[in-house]
């Protein structure tokens, strides 16, 4: 019998489109009945946002390719140019989605909760007299509309911005005929605009900035006529260039490339669905795009600023119900440090609370008997409570030494900022590895105890950022383990000294042990399931696309092992493919929070291996950064974690399966009870 072709392009799924089918999940949600309606309404601006950042990065890493006159094939065979095709038809059915959800079914639904948000409202004389004052106050102040002519050619248009392109009549204040301008608005002017209400009128009233400098552009344009005025939105490449291997101090050439971003290669052009079509060209041709680059909108340019609406609405009928997140009873007397040395302490965010990380640290800063404190920063936000801690600490004497990765994408500038004030504290601050992201989420603290050193580690899968470990699911063990220890000790020197570290005891690492590590798990496996023996691999993370593993997976689904994969957005594995992929099941599950949490379980004989890590399974996770990977050896811990793979695997209320075509479904209770994994955790880790 003929071995089967599992590298064959057929056998994979385009990682763009698959991330436009994440996206879609997203919108779903947005449209969903049994959603509260301003959680619908976030929904739909993080699949705007998310879209944002799809082509400012992999939209805008193609064009490069293309550019480039790359010829090289995607791992589903297409070519590039094929790919950027097959992205434009794809996205431009979701972008139209986009606005028919916000247009026919969330605007109208909102309007009979009692918001009323219009983009062209029609006003009272009352109204009309308070919107205008707004305007001629509180916006035209900061506007500075610009006119075309020789002495004022087109500007340069910052990325995501939202700009006007304004048609004119008569003549200017020098008696020259003017036919054009360009209207740019700050980005801190906020995007919706509460307007006033009487009382007898309980209904809250918005409306969209934008809508309201159409309305009164004039005011800009005194002495000649306004025949038209549209907005328009440019996405440019935002993803940094700093060649690594030839700077010779990496904080100040991300430090000039952060000024040059804004300004980065078009990509995108949006603007409104009546812009007239010489004036579409005009723009297409300022930015050097072409005609498919232009996607026509039916509402306000940038719904990720609907969020706003969230924020200024006081609806908690309208919101998922609030709730306080628990803190492990091994830590409810206040004592972490014996707490830990007693047992491994696992958490699991934002069922439970970040508050032990933050009381691990501020103890460890305040403790006389803690001698060091050494931990990654990849984000924590630009206001962080965690950096405060460290700062404390290195004030008081702590010696605190901080990877802070500087190329965080998104987050560079706020890590700068924060790199700064930890050495001004005293602390001591190195950007990471050149070349290799530093992605792992590490904390070690080493404290004097009856004549001796002893370790308290803490492993995450997420950032430590306290806002978002309140919306994304993710896992962090404390431990005294000594071997871990040890272990995070020589990956730490390793970081700082560039040493070679000796074999690790405990922890998998990227780029050195991590993958092989995984490829031999899944042979094992697969060996067993070909002796007839049970076999068995469930897998959570946010990402597959690694074509190693991959690979080993078809190969393990043909011997038999029955693979279960929670995969949140991007999966280039395409399941049930007959003689390929049989016995492999997708799962992606979108609800309240972000799934971020990264577990590989594999059965092993029945001596079940199970790790929480901070990396996915892709390429840059593998080889092009610094990842850890923790085993999880209480029985109590592990099994745990295996309710919680199970749960994720039971939800029919968030979970969607991917199908072999690429497509996602959604699963449906049917005549089940309904389960949501999400809520269920909730109610489990209360208890815990």
């Amino acid at each position: 019998m003929e071995a089967p072709n599992f590298l064959n392009p057929a056998n994979f799924i385009n990682r763009e489109l698959s991330f436009l089918e994440f996206n879609q999940r997203v919108l779903d949600l947005a449209q969903d009945a049994s959603v509260p309606l301003l959680e619908r309404l976030r929904f739909l601006s993080i699949s705007s946002a998310n879209l944002d950042e799809f082509f400012e990065i992999r939209v805008a890493t193609l064009y490069e390719r293309r550019d480039s006159g790359s010829t090289s094939l995607g791992a589903d065979g297409r070519t590039v140019s094929e790919q950027i095709d097959a992205i434009h038809e794809r996205t431009r059915r979701l972008v139209t989605e986009q606005y028919r959800v916000l247009n026919e079914v969330l605007t109208p639904a909102l309007l009979e909760a009692g918001i009323d948000l219009t983009y062209r409202p029609t006003l009272s004389a009352v109204d009309e007299s308070a919107l205008e004052h707004h305007f001629q106050f509180n916006v035209e102040p900061v506007l500075s509309p610009l006119a075309l002519d020789p002495a004022r050619p087109f500007p340069r248009i910052q990325n995501k911005s939202l700009n006007f392109i304004v048609r004119l009549e008569g003549t200017d204040a020098f008696g020259r005929d003017t036919n054009l301008a360009i209207v740019q608005v700050p980005r801190s002017l906020p995007r919706v605009i509460a307007m006033p209400n009487d009382q007898t009128n309980t209904t809250m009233r918005l409306t969209y900035l934008s809508a309201v400098i159409q309305r009164y552009v004039g005011h800009l344009f005194e002495g000649m006529t306004v025949t038209g005025c549209w907005q328009f939105r440019v996405t440019r490449n935002s993803d940094l260039f700093v060649d690594e291997e030839e700077v010779d101090d990496l904080r100040r050439a991300i430090e000039g490339e952060l000024a040059e971003r804004r300004y980065g290669d078009a990509v995108r052009l949006e603007t409104a669905h009546d812009c007239p079509p010489e004036l579409s060209q005009f723009l297409l041709g300022q930015f050097g795009l072409a005609p498919a680059d232009h996607y026509r909108l039916a509402g306000p340019v940038n719904l990720n600023r609907l969020a706003a609406v969230y924020d200024l609405a006081d609806r908690p009928d309208l919101k998922y119900p609030a709730y306080t997140p628990g803190v492990p009873a091994r830590f409810s007397d206040g004592d972490v440090f014996t707490a830990i040395r007693e047992n491994d302490v696992l958490v699991h965010h934002p069922f439970q609370s970040f508050a032990p990380v933050m009381d691990f640290l501020r103890r460890a800063a305040r403790d006389p008997n803690v001698l060091a404190i050494k931990q990654t920063l990849y984000r924590s936000g630009s206001d962080s409570a965690v950096v405060d801690v460290l700062v404390e600490a290195a004030r008081n004497g702590k010696d605190v030494t901080v990877i802070v990765e500087l190329m965080a994408r998104f987050d560079e500038a706020a890590n700068l900022e924060l790199a700064s004030r930890l050495q001004e504290a005293g602390a001591h601050v190195v950007y990471g590895v050149v070349g290799f992201k530093t992605h792992a989420k590490m904390i070690l603290v080493v404290r004097r105890e009856e004549g001796m050193l002893r370790r308290y580690c803490h492993i995450g899968t997420g950032n430590y950022h306290a806002k978002t470990a309140r919306s994304y699911t993710d896992y962090g063990l404390f431990t005294a383990n000594a071997a871990i220890g040890q272990d995070m000790h020589e990956l730490f020197l390793q970081l700082t000294s560039l040493t070679r570290t000796p074999k690790l005891r405990k922890l998998l690492q990227s780029p050195f042990t991590l993958h092989d590590t995984l490829l031999e798990a899944i042979a094992r496996e697969t060996e067993e399931a070909r002796a007839g023996r049970p076999a068995r691999i469930i897998a959570k993370m946010n990402s597959l696309i690694e074509p190693r593993i991959i690979t080993a997976l078809y190969e393990a689904s043909c011997a038999g092992v029955e693979i279960d994969l929670i995969i949140r957005g991007i999966c280039a594995l395409r399941p049930g493919i007959k003689g390929i992929s049989e016995r492999i099941r997708v799962r992606s599950i979108v609800g309240r929070f972000l799934e971020h949490s990264r577990v590989y379980y594999f059965q092993n004989k029945g001596k079940p291996k199970l790790w929480c890590s901070s990396a996915d399974w892709m390429q840059r996770n593998f080889f092009r950064r610094v990842e850890v990977a923790v085993p999880i050896e209480r029985a109590k811990l592990r099994d745990r974690v295996l309710s919680d793979l199970e749960a994720w695997l039971s939800d029919n209320t968030n979970a969607w399966i991917l199908q072999p075509s690429g497509a996602y479904e959604r699963v449906h209770a049917g005549l089940a009870e309904p389960y949501s994994s999400q809520q269920a955790m909730l109610s489990r880790y209360a208890e815990i």
